[in-house]
C-alpha cells in the first residue's frame, strides 16, 4: 500500500537514499572545482602577507642589531655581521647592510632584505628597507 502525498508516492525508493539523482550529484563536485582556485589564490595571498610582514620585522631587528653594536664603548669587529647574523638563515642570503652612517654621537644602519614569493620566480614586492639610530655609549672617565 502506498500513500500519495501532493504527486509523491512516500513508499520505497528504488535504490536512491535521497531525492538526487547522480547529475545532480555531480554538478555539486563540478561547483566545487570552479571555486577551487579562488580558494587557492585566497591562501596563497594571506601567505605572502604573512612573508611580507615577517621580512619586514627581520629588516628592523638586522638594522637595529647592527646600530647598536656600533654604538657600543668596544664595538663588535664587524657590526653589519652582527645584523646579517640577526636575521632569520633563510632570509640571510637576501640580506644586505651596506656600511654604517657614524655621526658624531649616533650610528645609522639601514638593512635592506628581498622578499621571498610564495610562487618561485615571481615577485610581486621590492625589498624591505629598514633603519635604526642608536646614540653611542658614553665613555666613562
Amino acid at each position: 500500500m502506498t500513500i500519495r502525498t501532493s504527486g509523491r508516492t512516500s513508499g520505497r525508493t528504488s535504490g536512491r537514499t535521497s531525492g538526487r539523482t547522480r547529475r545532480e550529484t555531480g554538478s555539486a563536485s563540478l561547483e566545487f572545482l570552479g571555486v577551487l582556485p579562488i580558494l587557492l589564490f585566497i591562501a596563497l595571498a594571506g601567505i605572502q602577507l604573512g612573508f611580507v610582514a615577517y621580512t619586514a620585522n627581520q629588516a628592523g631587528t638586522a638594522a637595529r642589531t647592527a646600530a647598536r653594536t656600533a654604538a657600543l664603548r668596544a664595538p663588535h669587529p664587524d657590526a653589519v655581521e652582527a645584523g646579517r647574523n640577526a636575521v632569520s638563515s633563510w632570509l640571510r642570503d637576501g640580506t644586505s647592510i651596506p656600511p654604517l652612517a657614524d655621526v658624531g654621537d649616533s650610528v645609522t644602519a639601514t638593512a635592506t632584505i628581498n622578499i621571498p614569493s610564495v610562487i618561485p620566480g615571481v615577485s610581486i614586492f621590492g625589498p624591505v628597507r629598514r633603519s635604526a639610530t642608536m646614540p653611542k655609549e658614553a665613555v666613562n672617565r
